[in-house]
């Protein structure tokens, strides 16, 4: 592979930048620049020299060897001062040596997936690291990127290459020394490996919205207070408040982090019949983004009751609380009674939702683990019949076992067979 180098912190000025390099030429270049090569794994303070002699800046280098770096090759870095100028310098003294190229953007991540220092779930979950905004993301994210979902989908993979190894088992080698009768344990391996996943995917939505954000609609009729409980949320004038209905005529969306969830807080118009054309469908878009809303905090005047059915979850507060003798449930955007108590509850209401969250985090874990499901329900129904049906059954297992391999961007069957050798000792 070619040797590559890139910035790796943030453009800009800095205490410090990091500059990385990664392939087989990369402690050549570092020799070049810092005179020697410190031992692996341990930082030394090099004075770093271009070709003509000119200092360049006085750095931290550190070196790492192959199979015991981040992508998985040779490798290095360089801890410079982060000034602009610093860095230019030193890149630009690296792009004039021959052996070296800029990287592309996520080419070392994508050689430690290569190399098989990360699966590919991990390094999704390693983006989703990078892009963490809240406690929960942050958690959430490194779950991935230590490799729980790896290591689960491994489990998961075992478990069927064995069930997939007695029955082939019985196809191939059906004269040899081996079980007749393999439907009780393939039928337990599957039937386990099928509720464990039922019981992921369950868990993506939620995993998906700790990812993205939870959506929470303050929803009421015009002017009933929602546009000035959206800006005492935020903490600023997020919205256009006046006296007159029908002021929000569009969807005003405010981000959040409420208790370590990240949290869209979306103002909606007010919900009314009206012949005004724009409002109407302003009124229109706040009824659609409701119902997708993972939570509605209901504004009621006083002894009226929602425009729309709440749902179980969902808040209904009287609005203008200052107006009122008797402010109990109630919320002002004005003078801020009852903020902290609205809070809370979201707080709690979304954090029941986030306990729900599974560890795959996207769409295509979804789907891939959907294709496994749906392979395994055909396996246990044709199994159940009790029918000479091995052969299929076989090809469907081995679909639900490439399904999993995705999750992680491996496919590899051949380890059916060595189940099979390793199990049965058969000696073919």
């Amino acid at each position: 592979m070619d040797t590559i180098f890139a910035l790796s912190t943030a453009q800009g000025k800095a205490g410090v930048a990091i500059i990385r390099l990664s392939g087989p030429e990369s402690h050549h270049a570092i020799a070049g620049l810092a005179g020697d090569v410190p031992a692996c794994r341990k930082a030394a303070l090099r004075l770093l020299r271009a070709r003509d002699g000119t200092r360049l800046d006085e750095a931290l280098v550190l070196i790492f060897s192959k199979g015991g770096s981040f992508t998985g090759e040779d490798s290095a870095e360089i801890q410079c001062h982060g000034s602009l100028a610093t860095v230019y310098a030193i890149l630009d003294e690296l792009g004039k040596n021959p052996n070296l190229r800029a990287a592309d953007p996520g080419e070392f991540t994508r050689r430690a997936l290569e190399n098989g220092r990360l699966d590919l779930s991990q390094v999704e979950g390693l983006a989703d690291l990078i892009d963490a905004e809240t406690e929960a993301q942050r958690r959430q994210a490194l779950r991935v990127l230590s490799g729980d979902l790896g290591k689960r989908a491994e489990t998961w993979r075992q478990s069927l290459i064995r069930a997939a190894a007695l029955l082939e088992a019985t196809i191939d080698f059906a004269d040899e020394d081996v079980p007749v009768d393999v439907s009780p344990e393939v039928t337990e391996l599957v039937t386990s490996v099928k509720a464990a996943l039922a019981k992921e995917i369950a868990g993506v939505a939620t995993a998906e919205r700790i990812r993205n954000g939870f959506e929470v609609a303050i929803v009421g009729a015009p002017n009933v207070g929602k546009s000035t409980l959206l800006n005492a949320l935020a903490g600023r004038e997020a919205a256009i408040t006046s006296e007159y209905a029908g002021t929000t005529r569009d969807v005003i969306e405010v981000r959040m982090d409420l208790g370590g969830l990240p949290v869209t807080l979306l103002d909606t118009a007010g919900l009314r019949e009206t012949a005004d054309v724009v409002e109407s469908i302003g009124i229109d878009r706040a009824r659609a983004r409701a119902e997708q809303a993972d939570l509605r905090v209901f504004l009621v005047e006083h002894g009226k009751l929602p425009e729309l059915p709440p749902r179980q979850d969902d808040l209904v507060l009287v609005a203008k609380a200052d107006l009122l003798d008797d402010p109990q449930n109630a919320v002002s955007g004005k003078t801020g009674a009852g903020i902290e108590d609205l809070v809370q509850l979201v707080t709690e209401r979304l954090g029941l939702k986030a306990v729900n969250a599974g560890l795959a985090t996207r769409l295509r874990h979804k789907q891939a683990m959907e294709r496994g499901f749906a392979a395994m329900d055909v396996v246990l129904n044709l199994m159940a019949k009790d029918n000479d049906v091995t052969d299929i059954v076989s090809e469907e297992l081995r679909t639900a076992i490439r399904a999993l391999d995705s999750l992680v961007g491996r496919i590899d069957i051949e380890n059916i067979l060595d189940e099979i050798f390793a199990s049965f000792c058969l000696g073919k």
